[in-house]
């Protein structure tokens, strides 16, 4: 009986170790789940003279904190529950020589459950840093944007008034011992894309240590001089008030001269540009549609939409510069991305005359075909096409990644709800002109100017259109818009509306918006 009671109580504490060592297990096996359970998938560098973006990308939300160290500068970013994998180490050998902010990045385990992120910068910066929700081919993504402190558009206006200065004073004002002054009216966001100077040489990457000391690593001090609140960035509308409008003058009077009629030439200014009545080139924004983490529409060849339109972008800045009373602004002049209202932004602050956004199109029916002109609307779509491509070139934003921290006064007065009749009107003008020449060397998709509420073309007072060039998805049309013929006729005939649109509408005088 004794034995039998001893036998019962060795089953009793045998089973209750098992079942404690059980728990032991499961929570371990809990805990290295949880440390784990984040993997980064994808690690992605967007180098441009604009900003540098580094977008980590991962099946599950970021938990981040983010610190600015100055002396010598560097940001620091600390990511919890990330594996270490190779990955995210690869991002050591993705900075290039060339990177006008980024010098290298570090990476090490700081410590059990953090990974630590050491961004050494070539001069002091502006970085942010936020997250974003899935959306189209991306999961969740944590994207650390670095911006310069002193804005590129900006130095270029100066640089432009300046000139201005010189060739109707004979003196700049620098030579008077005073800074040019900027003549913008549009308080440009820092935070923002701006426009591209030069683009960047492109060099070999190098190699920035990923095998550096961990311990150099782990000691980096954290004291935050300028921390960016995260953000969660999901499909939703923004709420923005009215902007009240100030028309200095409307359209110059027929009476004055049109730079594009024939005038007597002067022979010594025969190779010199052609300036207009308003004192100034005819100045026309380009806009390559998507860029660096949006790459639009792809073809059924692998062909992308936004490399399609880079390079037409690019042809035609050639040909309008060779004009000699004209000349173009490019919103982005490599593999980058550009906030929707951050084009009509960089427009505005150039003084741009016309604003043309090149696109091409796609749809789920690869027998799809055509070129298509658009013009923004006010009352709704012209068509169920219309309305459709509009929603779908309006998600650029969500995936290209718009940090929704900066909600700036410009975003809220210029894009949205704007009383702009008039520049509306001009821009079916200058849609119908474009329009009729593409139709001369490719098939139209509607032959008419259709309108829809782009968001890229919210300008107040500069006459915009969007070209769709031709159906990246139809098998035919994609090989077209890769063949250098094609290209250089597509060109041609925008140009050749361009000059049509102008013949019969002088440059419209600028319009001031109030942000006060």
């Amino acid at each position: 009986m004794i034995i039998f009671k001893i036998f019962q109580a060795s089953i009793w504490w045998f089973n209750k170790v098992c079942r404690l060592a059980l728990l032991v297990i499961l929570g371990l096996s809990f805990t290295s789940l949880v440390q784990a359970a984040n993997v980064v998938t994808a690690a992605r560098v967007w180098p441009a003279q604009d900003y540098t973006r580094i977008t980590l990308e991962a099946n599950q939300p970021f938990v981040y904190k983010m610190s600015v160290i100055q002396n010598p500068d560097r940001v620091v970013l600390d990511i919890e529950n990330v594996e270490l994998n190779l990955i995210v180490k690869s991002l050591t050998d993705k900075i290039l020589a060339s990177d006008p902010y980024i010098k290298q990045i570090r990476i090490a385990k700081f410590q059990q459950n953090i990974v630590r992120l050491v961004v050494d910068l070539k001069t002091e910066a502006k970085p942010n840093a936020f997250k974003l929700a899935p959306t189209g081919q991306y999961k969740y993504r944590l994207v650390l944007d670095v911006y310069p402190l002193v804005d590129p558009l900006m130095a270029m206006v100066a640089e432009r008034d300046a000139t201005v200065n010189l060739d109707h004073s004979g003196v700049s004002s620098t030579q008077e011992g005073n800074a040019p002054k900027v003549s913008t009216n549009i308080a440009l966001d820092t935070n923002q894309p701006t426009l591209i100077i030069e683009p960047l040489p492109v060099q070999q990457p190098q190699s920035s240590g990923s095998d550096a000391p961990t311990e150099a690593i782990k000691s980096e001090s954290t004291k935050p001089v300028e921390v960016a609140k995260p953000v969660d960035i999901s499909p939703s509308d923004i709420a923005v008030e009215k902007a009240e409008i100030k028309t200095s003058d409307a359209r110059p009077a027929s009476n004055k001269a049109n730079p594009f009629q024939e005038e007597p030439q002067n022979k010594d200014k025969k190779n010199s540009p052609t300036v207009n009545k308003l004192g100034r080139q005819i100045v026309i924004a380009i806009d390559a549609g998507h860029g660096g983490e949006d790459p639009g529409a792809r073809g059924a060849n692998g062909s992308r939409e936004k490399d399609v339109t880079l390079i037409i972008a690019k042809k035609l800045k050639e040909k309008i510069d060779a004009e000699p009373n004209m000349r173009a602004v490019l919103t982005r002049d490599g593999d980058f991305f550009i906030p929707l209202h951050g084009r009509v932004v960089k427009a505005r602050n150039m003084q741009a005359d016309l604003f043309l956004s090149i696109h091409a199109d796609a749809f789920t029916n690869p027998a799809a075909r055509g070129s298509s002109v658009f013009a923004l609307s006010e009352r709704g779509a012209t068509s169920a096409g219309a309305r459709y491509l509009a929603k779908k070139e309006n998600e650029s934003d969500l995936i290209g990644g718009v940090s929704l921290d900066d909600k700036d006064p410009l975003l809220a007065k210029t894009l949205l709800d704007l009383s702009q009749t008039a520049t509306i009107n001009d821009s079916l003008k200058l849609g119908k002109a474009v329009l009729g020449q593409i139709g001369d060397i490719n098939t139209l998709h509607a032959k008419r100017v259709e309108q829809a509420a782009f968001a890229v073309l919210k300008s107040p007072d500069i006459p915009s259109i969007l070209i769709e060039t031709a159906f990246i998805s139809n098998p035919e049309e994609e090989r077209k818009l890769n063949d250098d013929a094609y290209q250089d006729k597509l060109v041609n005939s925008i140009l050749t509306g361009i000059k049509k649109y102008f013949a019969t509408n002088p440059a419209l005088a600028k319009t001031k918006v109030a942000l006060d």
